[in-house]
């Protein structure tokens, strides 16, 4: 009960501190700024960006004394029955939308939550305008696209500001390995050939490769290896959002969501550490095949032991469009610090049908022309 009630506490601060001196209205960040903006006067208050380093949890203390009350937060999601996103309410609202699949959400089923503070932010950088523009282009680029699609993009279809929660690892790696070398060499040979009928010997230059059995140690510093914690984003076009620049995070303020919507962290930290030693292994086994060296390499067995594992929970920027096409929900995605566009499309049948159509035409009539 202390615990909430210090919640609720710091939030009505928080919520004071959003209100504009000028005209009492809400104040909301300004992507691309480190200040507030208020929507009616336009008046900006600076954000007071803490100078405090940010620090890395230990993951092996976190999960045997799972931290203090301190680490904590208390919010308020609403689930959407559709795609199972846990997105926090706007404030003071009756009816809302899902902004990963566009279906009506049913706030009456909202819950309180206590999840893991974040430790970190990247505040948006590109402003809703530049986003929606970014989104344009990559639409108009895109082949087949139905025409409901570029009608879509044309309206004003406004992309959702949404903080998505990652989680980042950082550890040590110690990998040793049982390997091949394979190193190129060349040789003579005869072959028979066939010339004005006649057989006749030539020789060539081939390359085989020599293989040697080998092994040996290798190490590596992972940094912010980083790792959704969302399951509503289609995970393979987030991933293509990277790089991100984290060196850019600042400590966690609550005036940076002011105007944006979060997502509660759907993967904790324990699930997104096998996820981010897979990301890890491939640098490993690049680093191996390196350390074998030669012409080709096999990796015939890898043992890895991971220590000093620490994270920290951080959100990131994306603006989200959804477009329904056929009942079917498609997400777009832009990184809301580079612009950088990706998501899944649909594509226009009718339109391939029609080329398709074109093309043998075309075809039958070159034939005919030719005959």
């Amino acid at each position: 009960m202390t615990k909430l009630k210090n919640e609720q506490e710091t939030l009505q601060a928080i919520e004071g501190d959003l209100q504009c001196s000028g005209c009492a209205a809400v104040l909301k960040f300004s992507p691309g700024t480190k200040s507030l903006k208020c929507q009616s006067c336009n008046t900006t208050t600076m954000i007071e960006v803490s100078e405090s380093v940010i620090e890395e949890m230990s993951l092996q203390d976190f999960i045997s004394d799972h931290s203090s009350e301190e680490e904590y937060k208390v919010i308020v999601t609403v689930q959407c029955e559709g795609c199972g996103a846990a997105a926090t309410l706007k404030p003071n609202i009756t009816s809302d939308s899902c902004p990963f699949c566009g279906l009506s959400l049913v706030i009456k089923n909202g819950t309180t939550n206590s999840i893991l503070k974040p430790k970190s932010i990247l505040p948006f950088k590109i402003k809703q305008t530049e986003a929606q523009a970014s989104f344009k282009r990559w639409i108009k680029s895109l082949w087949f696209a139905p025409n409901e699609l570029q009608e879509h993009a044309r309206s004003e279809s406004y992309l959702n500001g949404m903080y998505i929660p990652y989680w980042t690892y950082d550890a040590a790696a110690e990998s040793s390995y049982l390997g091949q070398r394979g190193t190129n060499y060349t040789e003579t040979e005869s072959y028979t050939a066939s010339e004005n009928g006649k057989n006749v010997q030539r020789t060539r230059t081939v390359t085989k490769v020599r293989w040697q059995s080998v092994s040996g140690n290798v190490s590596r510093k992972f940094d912010d290896v980083l790792v959704i914690a969302s399951k509503s984003l289609p995970e393979e076009y987030a991933q293509e959002l990277e790089p991100w620049d984290l060196k850019e995070l600042v400590p966690f303020d609550e005036k940076f969501l002011s105007g944006f919507r979060t997502e509660s962290y759907q993967i904790d930290v324990s699930q997104g550490l096998p996820k981010a030693k897979i990301i890890m292994d491939e640098s490993i086994r690049r680093d191996v095949c390196r350390h074998i060296g030669g012409d080709h390499q096999e990796i015939n067995s890898l043992d890895t032991s991971f220590s000093q594992v620490t994270f920290k929970h951080t959100l990131l920027p994306i603006w989200i469009n959804t477009y329904r096409f056929n009942n079917r929900p498609y997400t777009f995605l832009v990184n809301g610090r580079t612009g950088e566009v990706q998501g899944e499309r649909p594509y226009s049948w009718i339109k391939i049908a029609l080329l398709i159509i074109m093309v043998s035409i075309l075809a039958a009539y070159l034939s005919n022309k030719v005959a």
